[in-house]
């Protein structure tokens, strides 16, 4: 049995080392690691990822996941998304916001909150369960943690 963290780090792997052209061709590359996943479920973890479908020179189409785009938004929608199933505790003292997640899955939720462009949000820093935000000077880290507990769904406190 696999976590969503890992099944998501090997999508990422497999996508960035071969052409997937297809959900049913990445399902069983996932199988053959000993991954057995829904075809909704990679179609989820390929949304959660940022995955698009790219035409090749050859004029075919494949999975590829996006650069660091900092000028590149993510839809609210997503943002509450991935903060909602993610976002265990979030606390605050002067600028900074500490936000914990599961074990896995701070650089997931730090890199949707930085293409977000949350008001208030200068950046993020995530390790494996916890990332820090900064606010900025005009906005102060506890309108910040409020912002994200709400977003996440948790009652602010």
């Amino acid at each position: 049995m696999s976590s969503k963290v890992q099944r998501q780090q090997l999508i990422v792997k497999l996508i960035g080392s071969q052409a997937i052209t297809s959900q049913p061709q990445l399902r069983e590359l996932l199988r053959k690691k000993g991954i057995k996943a829904t075809q909704a479920t990679v179609s989820r973890d390929l949304e959660d990822l940022g995955a698009v479908k790219v035409r090749t020179a050859g004029g075919e189409t494949m999975y590829a996941l996006p650069r660091f785009e900092p000028d590149r938004l993510s839809p609210s929608d997503q943002l509450r998304r991935v903060l909602t199933e993610w976002v265990a505790e979030v606390q605050f003292n002067e600028s900074i916001v500490v936000v914990r997640t599961p074990p896995g899955c701070a650089h997931v939720v730090a890199s949707a909150l930085d293409r977000s462009r949350l008001n208030g949000l200068l950046g993020t820093v995530a390790g494996d369960d916890t990332m820090f935000c900064v606010a900025n000077s005009k906005y102060s880290a506890r309108r910040l943690a409020k912002d994200i507990r709400q977003l996440a769904g948790l009652k602010n406190g």
